[in-house]
């Protein structure tokens, strides 16, 4: 059998080469007994992923072998080996063919959904768009959607619903970046849309076969990918109808003018996509984030008073702009230390070899499945001493470094997030301003949420923290 070539990328010439080869072809790591299809093992996982890779993990180590029928699955969570796969091996990887089918479903063909040239084209046209210098042009733009969002809010409330309040301040954040649009009267409509497509499209990875989107039962989901269907297009046909110089400059008008400068290769229907994309995945994942901030935030006061004295001292009650953003160390940290409790995505799509590939001594065949539990390794002792407890520190400049790979909220190699950069200026900023403005507090009673896995990670019931105002 042939291995693929090591790295030459300059970048990781500093990491320790692959182990060498220890199995033979056909041997296969350890891993649970499944039964003749695999089939129970998918059920256990759709009922809770992250605890039942934890287990396997701790009965068979870093690498667990799947036999679920017609795949053989790989579930890696050492970050050495983590790194190898998604950035030394990346070009003899796809994502699971299925899976992207059940997203194509809701995504189209965007870049989240296109594989090989297709791609690498979408990447590298969109990626100036989502630079840090480029996404700066919309600091002003969340500072306003924050600000509006925060002037309503209650100055004292036992129990705020504070889960659909940043949920929502998302959703406006991202429509005025994409559409210059203000949150309207049918946001809230847009926001269970949403969340109706993300549910729907996790639950459907867990099915052995997918049933068309005509059945009975599919209505909910007929609905609301009609409802954002709508949104879209309406916005897109209005802007159309604008003359080029009264365009806006946002993520929309960015997409139609590829489409004017190269419409066979950006079509109104990739810029539609594209849109899609960025709506679900841009309000989604920083909603989260902030969702799990702020109990961060409301369970360790002390973590939370130290931040807001940094904000206090650097903006000095103004508003940020994105010259201060360098200027929060510490509040970068504890946003740092959340994605680490918390990923937002806390496991990546699988990936499927496309040629057979050596990792960690194992030599595997083409069409192998590889699953890597990005939490999982975020919650090992092995990187982070009681990894349950949360520690800004951890990020500090003086901590001990950590291995390659162990952290990686935004994933790794050539498939990292598009909008990495977007989503920490988006998280940085509004954590300032609510600082600014509240403290956060523990309803009495209440206990740690327990989170559930919906694509993104979410407290399992709407999470309501105590607020008390805080004087600028």
């Amino acid at each position: 059998m042939t291995t693929s070539p090591p790295s030459q990328c300059p970048f990781h010439a500093d990491e320790p080469p692959p182990l060498s080869v220890l199995h033979a072809p056909g041997v296969w790591p350890p891993g649970p007994a499944v039964g003749m299809t695999g089939w129970g093992a998918l059920r256990r996982m759709s009922r809770d992923l992250l605890a039942t890779v934890a287990e396997w993990q701790q009965a068979f180590g870093d690498v667990v072998y799947l036999r679920i029928w017609p795949e053989h699955q790989l579930v890696v969570s050492d970050p050495r080996l983590v790194r190898e796969l998604l950035v030394n091996r990346h070009d003899a990887l796809i994502r699971w063919e299925r899976g992207m089918r059940v997203f194509a479903e809701v995504h189209g063909h965007s870049v989240l959904i296109a594989e090989g040239g297709a791609w690498k084209d979408k990447r590298h046209t969109l990626q100036p768009g989502f630079s840090r210098a480029s996404v700066q042009a919309f600091v002003p733009t969340m500072v306003a959607a924050a600000g509006a969002a925060f002037a309503l809010w209650p100055r004292n409330d036992d129990a705020w619903p504070i889960e659909s309040a940043i949920t929502s301040l998302a959703m406006d954040v991202i429509l005025r970046m994409m559409f210059s649009s203000e949150i309207g009267s049918d946001a809230r409509l847009a926001e269970q849309a949403a969340h109706t497509l993300i549910v729907s499209t996790y639950e459907g990875l867990y099915w052995p076969m997918s049933s068309p989107r005509w059945v009975p039962w599919k209505r909910a989901t007929r609905r609301a990918q009609a409802m954002l269907d709508g949104l879209i297009d309406r916005h897109l046909q209005t802007r159309l109808r604008l003359a080029r110089n009264a365009w806006p400059d946002d993520l929309l008008s960015r997409l139609l003018t590829l489409h004017l400068s190269d419409p066979a290769a950006w079509p109104l229907q990739a810029v539609h996509d594209e849109c899609m994309t960025t709506f679900l995945a841009g309000h989604d994942t920083s909603a989260a984030t902030l969702t799990w901030w702020a109990w961060c935030m409301a369970a360790n006061p002390t973590a939370q008073a130290a931040a807001r004295a940094e904000v206090q001292r650097v903006l000095q009650g103004a508003e940020p702009d994105a010259d201060t953003l360098t200027s929060l160390p510490y509040l970068t940290q504890t946003l740092q230390e959340t994605l680490r409790l918390y990923p937002s995505v806390p496991v990546l799509s699988s990936r499927r070899s496309t040629q057979p590939i050596t990792l960690g001594g194992w030599q595997l065949p083409a069409r192998t499945m590889f699953m890597v539990p990005v939490q999982l390794m975020h919650h090992d002792p092995r990187w982070f001493p009681e990894p349950q407890v949360f520690r800004p520190e951890r990020f500090s400049p003086d901590a001990p470094k950590l291995p390659r790979g162990a952290y990686m909220p935004f994933g790794a190699g050539p498939r990292v997030c598009l909008g990495q950069h977007l989503a920490m200026t988006e998280l940085t900023l509004i954590a300032a301003m609510l600082l600014q403005r509240f403290a956060l507090g523990v309803p009495a009673g209440m206990t740690a949420p327990r989170p559930v896995l919906n694509v993104s990670l979410r407290p399992e019931a709407p999470l309501r923290l105590r607020l008390e105002p805080i004087a600028r």
